[in-house]
């Protein structure tokens, strides 16, 4: 007879969030917003909830890593590949080495959202010259930079550097 297993981390509450008790913060480019779900600097990962209005087209993106994305409402597309658009329930997996440009069209009648999961960076780029990297880190020192001068409380997400992962400063 097989015994259960002991815990080998020590946990006193659920590690959870819920996107309907947290707010939006400025993503990064005008018209998204981002609900911070979990923020990981030293393995280089994050999960967002991202709403992104009519008519936003982010940079132009290499990812470093994975990306899996669950579109949850409102329809979007990659401007490469315009006849794969995005819409809810779509659930999308971008390979560690591709390239593209996330676009709400113009003519949505709702913002897109959506879960992502992704691992490592974004490099972001204006055509073909290079504008920054986008990652745990920097959505990190976005945050705690926007929530200080806006005078506003730091989003519980998680996080793996407090204690019991919870992000609670």
């Amino acid at each position: 007879m097989m015994s259960t297993p002991t815990s080998v981390t020590h946990q006193d509450e659920l590690l959870t969030v819920n996107i309907g008790n947290m707010t939006y913060l400025p993503g990064g480019a005008p018209g998204s917003e981002i609900i911070p779900l979990f923020l990981d600097r030293e393995h280089g990962i994050w999960v967002l909830y991202g709403k992104f209005s009519p008519g936003t087209t982010l940079p132009k993106h290499f990812h470093t890593g994975t990306v899996h994305f669950f579109t949850t409402k409102g329809k979007w597309n990659y401007v490469e590949f315009p006849q794969n658009p995005q819409s809810a329930g779509s659930y999308l997996y971008e390979p560690g080495g591709s390239t593209h440009t996330f676009c709400v069209p113009s003519d949505a009648t709702e913002p897109a959202e959506g879960f992502m999961v992704v691992y490592g960076a974004n490099v972001n780029f204006d055509g073909d010259k290079f504008i920054g990297i986008r990652d745990a880190g920097a959505i990190e020192d976005g945050i705690l930079k926007y929530a200080q001068e806006n005078n506003l409380p730091i989003p519980g997400y998680n996080s793996p550097k407090s204690a019991n992962f919870k992000n609670r400063y």
